[in-house]
């Protein structure tokens, strides 16, 4: 969002695609319902929950989301583009030459606390609307666990935040105040536990992405994760992964062929638990990119300039922006993985054979990201065919709650060895990809999730968890004790009581 997050005026109205319904809302986008207006009948309280889901997979007009932010500043991409100056938000994240006055940090404020401000007017408004008391738990529910999910990313981006737990009035939206991260981890925390009980145990595909106990489960497991609370986060994910396994109460299960998570047909498979959903028809153009429901990853990750010389051997990708190459560093490691294939478009043996062209670009190494390229056979028959990819998006599968639950146990003192619930679910990861067993130490598991999690927005905040982020990042320019967070943007610090981190130069 462009405005002040904290002074924004609520209208619920011509919302984008819900990501998990993929329900469009029949509203005329010229008319504006203010939100006192609002709220009164069952059909605007789901379309107010429509509003809220919508943030998850939000898409910032400026061709930036939070994954091709973090993954620009990982060790496993560059930003890349056509030259150092292309898509400058990137570069910034890329070069560690961010700052407070634009950028990824407006963004992913705005992202992070427009989806608060919309699931604090649900959840204000629904208990004045007449409508089935299980229906409204269930919305409830969800609103929490989503506004929990919104200030997790926020807090572990930004860390000093604000705590916004009922819409903001005009004459109090200056005074508001950061609070330790600690009272933000216990509300996310609150809001997970407080939603299970409403939230249904299996989601019928009429629903597929809307939350269900699992989802929940995953990410109070990531919570915990994130604050070095092994036994707890070990509880949380072992309810989501099952006693073995195929086994979980949830019904998820590791697809056979890791290939086939990517197969843009094989939506909500049964190794999604949080997937954002993406389409094909809803004909996003250059004057509205981010508000329309097409995957920008397709466009942005492709090689720039591709032009098959050899039809029938050449890939039909479509000529993208060259946006996320792979380091030479995660290429030697993954060449030789069997998930290398379905993660890596290797442009560079595709020239040297004569098959294919393409530009050497900013930062080019010459492989880029497989899992999201965008191809002819899977862009949109109409509209702006480079903006309108159906490719969907996990924000948490099955494989990385086993490899989490895996680091948790062992660093929570359990059993590791040879039989053991951790050996046997850190090594159904590699089974699945026909790779031996080996010992869950934390050497293994920091390679395995690496190599598992490629492009999907795991590996910065991996690093900074782990403590690692200064010494894998340093060649970027990372500095240890700042980096870690980003600015607060400076258009939330006018005129109001926020103040800038320590870390930034502040005194929060």
């Amino acid at each position: 969002m462009k405005k002040n997050i904290l002074c924004f005026a609520a209208l619920v109205a011509a919302s984008q695609l819900i990501v998990s319904c993929q329900k469009q809302l029949d509203v005329n986008p010229r008319e504006r319902i203010l939100e006192s207006s609002y709220y009164t009948t069952p059909q605007q309280a789901f379309n107010g929950l429509v509003a809220v889901y919508d943030q998850l997979g939000n898409q910032g007009s400026g061709y930036i989301t939070k994954l091709n932010i973090f993954a620009s500043g990982s060790d496993d991409h560059y930003a890349g583009g056509d030259s150092p100056s292309d898509l400058g938000d990137l570069q910034a994240m890329n070069n560690y030459t961010v700052t407070s006055l634009a950028g990824a940090p407006s963004y992913l404020w705005g992202k992070g606390f427009t989806g608060v401000y919309r699931a604090n007017v649900l959840l204000d408004k629904i208990e004045n609307i007449q409508m089935d008391a299980t229906t409204k738990a269930r919305y409830i529910a969800e609103a929490k666990a989503l506004r929990a999910i919104f200030y997790f990313d926020l807090v572990r981006i930004f860390k000093n935040i604000p705590l916004i737990l009922k819409p903001i009035e005009p004459a109090q939206m200056f005074d508001v105040v950061q609070v330790p991260a600690a009272d933000i981890y216990k509300q996310i925390e609150a809001d997970l536990t407080s939603s299970l009980t409403a939230l249904p145990t299996t989601i019928p595909a009429a629903e597929n992405g809307r939350l269900g106990q699992g989802a929940v489960h995953a990410v109070l497991g990531k919570v915990y994760l994130w604050q070095e609370k092994w036994a707890p986060a070990a509880a949380e994910f072992a309810l989501v992964n099952g006693t073995a396994p195929g086994s979980s109460t949830y019904g998820y299960k590791l697809l056979p062929n890791f290939a086939d998570l990517w197969n843009v047909k094989n939506k909500f498979n049964s190794e999604s638990i949080i997937e954002l959903a993406y389409n094909t028809t809803s004909n996003m153009g250059w004057g509205n990119v981010g508000s329309g429901e097409g995957n920008v990853m397709g466009i942005l990750v492709g090689p720039r300039n591709y032009v098959p010389k050899i039809a029938a051997q050449a890939p039909d990708y479509v000529s993208g922006w060259s946006v996320m190459p792979i380091t030479q560093e995660l290429f030697d490691l993954i060449h030789y993985d069997p998930r290398n294939k379905p993660t890596v478009a290797n442009l560079d043996s595709l020239e040297k054979a004569g098959i294919v062209t393409y530009k050497h670009a900013n930062a080019n190494t010459g492989y880029f990201v497989e899992k999201y390229a965008g191809r002819v056979s899977t862009k949109a028959a109409s509209g702006q065919l480079e903006l309108n990819f159906g490719q969907n998006m996990y924000e948490i599968r099955l494989a990385d709650t086993y490899l989490m639950e895996a680091e948790a146990l062992l660093k929570s003192g359990a059993a590791v060895g040879a039989g053991s619930r951790a050996y046997i679910m850190f090594n159904a990861v590699r089974a699945r990809i026909n790779l031996n067993p080996v010992a869950v130490t934390m050497d293994n598991i920091m390679k395995e999730r690496r190599l598992e999690l490629v492009a999907e927005g795991q590996r910065w905040f991996d690093l900074v968890r782990w403590g690692l982020a200064p010494s894998k990042l340093a060649f970027k320019g990372f500095v240890a004790n700042k980096n870690e967070t980003l600015p607060i943007p400076e258009r939330e610090l006018a005129n109001s009581k926020i103040l800038q981190s320590k870390e930034w130069g502040g005194t929060k």
